[in-house]
């Protein structure tokens, strides 16, 4: 299976919302009713795009909620493949009857 670095949603956010309209992330938050720091943070990859958050960019106009939170999904469930290796588990065996 090819594995490619899917986009960070907060990257998304920049580039396909945002930017286009020219808008400044102080803007933005104040639109968006949050603080400046949590969409800072959210479009620098250092947060994730809660379920909230994406209910406050599908009431602006920005896709819907349930895309935003799949966008999210995908990338955190690949940055979890990327550390695969370290997660260590024990397989569960039948007991004979």
């Amino acid at each position: 299976m090819r594995r490619h670095n899917p986009s960070h949603s907060g990257e998304s956010i920049w580039e396909d919302c945002l930017k286009p309209l020219g808008l400044t992330v102080t803007a933005a938050a104040r639109g968006l009713g949050v603080t400046r720091k949590a969409l800072s943070d959210l479009l620098n990859g250092h947060s994730s795009v809660s379920p909230e958050m994406a209910i406050r960019l599908e009431k602006v106009g920005w896709s819907t909620a349930h895309t935003w939170l799949r966008m999210q999904m995908t990338w955190n469930l690949w940055e979890a493949r990327r550390n695969a290796g370290k997660i260590k588990v024990r397989k569960f065996e039948a007991k004979a009857a």
